[in-house]
């Protein structure tokens, strides 16, 4: 009989991180059965999508309160299901506030439940490790320092590396990102990443067209990118742009290709987030900056375990790249910062040596070792099945 796996991924990052997995597990079950939330790339691995993982994209607290009970009831149906099924395992990719509630439960009624991409423990809201360790049969985390955390709380957990890591080129082609984005060989190149939310590019769209204009002054020949996600985050950009009657500077906005600017770039300036992993698997000096709000900030950092909020600075476990948050976040401050990478050919040497070393790290080929991690928690339920 061929194993059923109902699955979960939340927006689509975990459609893609999900669609990989299947096609892993797959080579080694070749007649499992998927189903249940999840997107178009795992869809064209045969996942059968009762609901579409959009619907799980929830934007702020206010949204998620205001989607709470529509929210509840998919999740509420999709357990029923599960609960007649009797799959072979639960897998939630991601989105761990909706995915635990139901891995305790499937975990309760005796099936193996299993969370991939482990909750960011390690950076607030450590009291959440209870819970998973009564949710889950096994977390699969993504980065090297998260499986001792959850080895001392008794919870089984296998380190699987990151999957960026497997696309990315451990040698980015600078110049054939310039040449696809029409990008002179020569001139400064400063990529801007305000963000992919519109709630972030609301809060930082001022400050770095400021902070592009003080670097304009200092480098007259030097190109802005800004890779935008959506209109309407484009459209707060080029509302701000006006705003600061900053039409003139020479910013060139982007409908994605964020990593093509990134690699073309000479220097970064990145929301801190997944993008600033992205800019140190391309080897791209960076300042890491965000702004949230005031009390949002007070309780983060009260709460907060470790002295940064940039991944490649938490990854290597060191003050690697600068972070200039909140109130520290002013232009005069961020072009400083991004004017020393210009200035210095040294310290972007030593920091495309430290990226390499974290790039090899991170690269495992993620969803072999998470096939690998998965496979027992299937054969065992077979086996008492």
């Amino acid at each position: 009989m061929a194993p059923r796996i109902a699955m979960v991924a939340g927006e689509a990052s975990g459609d893609l991180l999900a669609s990989h997995l299947i096609r892993a597990i797959r080579k080694r079950l070749p007649e499992a059965e998927f189903y249940g939330i999840g997107g178009p790339k795992m869809q064209a691995e045969g996942f059968d999508v009762r609901w579409p993982c959009e619907l799980l994209a929830v934007h702020g607290y206010v949204d998620a309160l205001k989607r709470y009970r529509s929210l509840s009831s998919i999740r509420k149906q999709l357990l029923a299901q599960i609960l007649r099924d009797q799959p072979a395992a639960f897998i939630g990719v991601d989105a761990p506030d909706f995915n635990l509630w139901l891995e305790g439960r499937v975990k309760d009624a005796g099936m193996p439940s299993i969370h991939f991409v482990s909750p960011s423990i390690w950076a607030w809201r450590g009291g959440r490790i209870k819970n998973i360790a009564r949710s889950v049969s096994r977390v699969l985390c993504l980065f090297p320092f998260e499986k001792p955390i959850y080895d001392k709380a008794g919870v089984a957990a296998s380190y699987v590396g990151h999957p960026l890591a497997d696309v990315f080129p451990l040698q980015p082609d600078r110049a054939a990102a310039r040449e696809r984005l029409d990008l002179p060989a020569q001139r400064p190149v400063i990529a801007l990443l305000p963000g992919s939310r519109q709630s972030e590019v609301r809060n930082l769209a001022d400050t770095f067209i400021d902070t592009a204009a003080l670097l304009a002054q200092r480098h007259p020949d030097a190109i802005f990118l800004v890779p935008l996600a959506t209109r309407e985050t484009r459209a707060l950009f080029e509302e701000a742009l006006h705003r600061r009657q900053a039409t003139e500077l020479p910013i060139r906005m982007l409908f994605g290709h964020a990593v093509d600017a990134m690699t073309a770039a000479d220097v970064v300036l990145v929301a801190s987030g997944t993008a600033s992993l992205e800019a140190a698997l391309l080897k791209r000096p960076m300042v890491i900056s965000y702004r949230i709000g005031k009390w949002q900030y007070r309780l983060m950092k009260r709460m907060a375990y470790l002295p940064w909020v940039g991944l490649p600075n938490i990854l290597c476990n060191e003050s690697l790249v600068p972070e200039l948050l909140q109130d520290e976040a002013t232009p005069l401050k961020l072009a400083d910062a991004i004017d020393h990478w210009l200035g210095d050919a040294g310290a972007r040497q030593r920091l495309v040596e430290r990226f390499t070393d974290l790039h090899h790290q991170l690269r495992q080929d993620t969803a072999t070792k998470a096939a690998d991690a998965i496979l027992p928690h299937l054969q065992a339920a077979h086996v008492t099945a």
